[in-house]
């Protein structure tokens, strides 16, 4: 079973167990969050679609811990001019594990 959420404007697939990097939640580290925006759920064969997000479906997770992702570095140069502009980013990301999917409506 797994179900694609919608978090911080992007989209994410996932199942029981597993954990990535979202944009940053102001929770701390042990907190358990859950996501009501589900776009698509999917249990074997059976595959529900939201329009746009699903009713009585919601993906429970836990908050690991807070982190910035590696820097980026980003230079803007112009040639011939004598314009050089070095500029670096660091994105901030909370991690967080899937701890379950439950559907209320299809039990």
């Amino acid at each position: 079973m797994y179900a694609v959420i919608a978090n911080g404007g992007k989209q994410y697939k996932v199942t029981q167990g597993q954990v990535l990097q979202l944009e940053t939640i102001d929770l701390e580290a042990g907190k358990e969050i859950e996501f009501d925006q589900i776009l698509m759920l999917a249990d074997g064969d059976k595959i529900t679609l939201g329009a746009p997000f699903l009713q009585g479906v919601k993906v429970k997770a836990e908050i690991i811990d807070h982190g910035r992702h590696k820097k980026i570095n980003i230079i803007k140069f112009r040639r011939r001019k004598h314009h050089m502009k070095r500029m670096g980013h660091r994105q901030n990301y909370t991690e967080v594990k899937i701890i379950g999917i439950s559907n209320d409506k299809h039990k």
